[in-house]
């Protein structure tokens, strides 16, 4: 396997991510959707996240999507202006070698660059060892567990929150009244 290439995904990587979600959605606890999205939704999201401005990559490997990952805005609420929350999601047969650090890693440079504070992780299922372990080797700390928050495949699903400073993080202190990354200047 090459070292993976990132770059932003495109309205031709729909099927793809498409694909890869669905296998999570389907078989995995990491998404607590329970039907997978169709491509026009999928293609929806993805739309949605470009025109806000938000980061949404790709990483191609051995020329195909091996994964995908996107920041969101944390909360709507205007005080949450500078908090985003990444999503990542890799390939069922390429997990385990680098794809998921590669995504955040950029992910996590954009969203700096853009003026966010805070990162937040909001990891489905407190056994999901991968997503836990990746999150702690970016810079990401444990900020609490919403205990059996979710009931999929049978079972009762926690949430893991974590959460990485980006930037200057909470120091120094934006001026009053500053506006968020994706505020109109």
């Amino acid at each position: 396997m090459t070292a993976p290439a990132i770059r932003d995904a495109t309205a031709a990587d729909v099927p793809a991510i498409t694909a890869i979600y669905a296998r999570h959605v389907l078989h995995g606890r990491a998404s607590f959707e329970e039907v997978p999205p169709d491509a026009a939704e999928i293609a929806r999201r993805h739309r949605e996240h470009v025109e806000k401005g938000l980061p949404y990559l790709v990483a191609i490997v051995d020329g195909a999507v091996g994964g995908y990952a996107y920041a969101g805005l944390y909360r709507p609420r205007s005080a949450y202006r500078f908090t985003c929350e990444d999503s990542i999601y890799v390939h069922q047969d390429l997990a385990g070698r680098g794809i998921g650090r590669a995504l955040l890693g950029t992910l996590i440079a954009r969203t700096e660059a853009m003026g966010f504070r805070q990162m937040v992780a909001v990891i489905g299922d407190s056994a999901n060892a991968g997503s836990i372990g990746l999150h702690a080797a970016m810079g990401f700390r444990h900020a609490g567990l919403l205990e059996a928050i979710g009931f999929k495949h049978g079972r009762w699903i926690d949430s893991v929150l974590m959460q990485r400073p980006l930037g200057t993080g909470t120091d120094p202190l934006p001026p009053p009244g500053a506006p968020g990354p994706l505020s109109p200047r």
